[in-house]
């Protein structure tokens, strides 16, 4: 569902930009508020939630997509983790939907999504590794990652069960907002592939934004 958001970006407690193929990794502590916005269109920002109280406790899109009974998130829905609790809310999104199932770029997939000779280009699995090798004070390890969210990416069910990659359904400006439900751990790797249809191609910055 559409939702505008009434948050001033200029009482944003923090605004950073995180350009294509880096990544994001900070603690949005229980009752703020985090912004993702896709600045020029059509990029993909492939997130990862762990409650940094317990970091072994992570998001579930089993539990959140059987919760909520659909496979697309967008206003209203609760992003649960792997004990079945609520990690965040969203709150507003004005792209509409956000892919659950189609995991995120690594080497290996992108073999056998794209051709043998792009496995040396860098993927999103890197960034989350890059992450946790340099952060050591999360507690995370290469073993933690698990299911992600791809917010702005379009990624249809076909009539018989599977999945394609499609162009995009967001554009420039387009974001979603999110209500920490407790303190949360935010990994975001912003999508490097140049294979991927949804960025037309071109991977481009996002912003990330958090209010009190």
């Amino acid at each position: 569902m559409l939702t505008e958001s009434t948050r001033d970006t200029a009482a944003a407690v923090l605004h950073d930009t995180v350009p294509a193929g880096d990544y994001w990794m900070k603690v949005v502590r229980q009752g703020q508020t985090l912004r993702i916005l896709d600045t020029h269109g059509n990029q993909a920002a492939d997130t990862l939630f762990f409650n940094a109280d317990d970091p072994a406790e992570h998001y579930s899109a089993v539990d959140t997509i059987r919760e909520q009974g659909n496979v697309y998130l967008t206003t209203g829905s609760v992003l649960r983790s792997d004990a079945g609790r609520p990690l965040l809310t969203i709150v507003a999104d004005t792209c509409g939907r956000h892919d659950t199932l189609g995991g995120a770029c690594a080497t290996e997939s992108n073999t056998v999504r794209y051709a043998l000779e792009k496995k040396h280009m860098h993927a999103c699995r890197d960034s989350w590794l890059k992450a946790v090798q340099e952060h050591p004070e999360f507690g995370l390890t290469k073993r933690d990652i698990a299911h992600n969210i791809n917010f702005f990416m379009n990624v249809p069910i076909t009539p018989d069960g599977g999945l394609t990659f499609e162009d995009g359904i967001s554009a420039p400006g387009k974001y979603v907002e999110m209500r920490a439900e407790r303190n949360v751990i935010v990994l975001i790797s912003n999508c490097p592939q140049l294979n991927n249809p949804c960025n037309a191609y071109d991977p481009t910055p996002i912003d990330v934004l958090i209010w009190d």
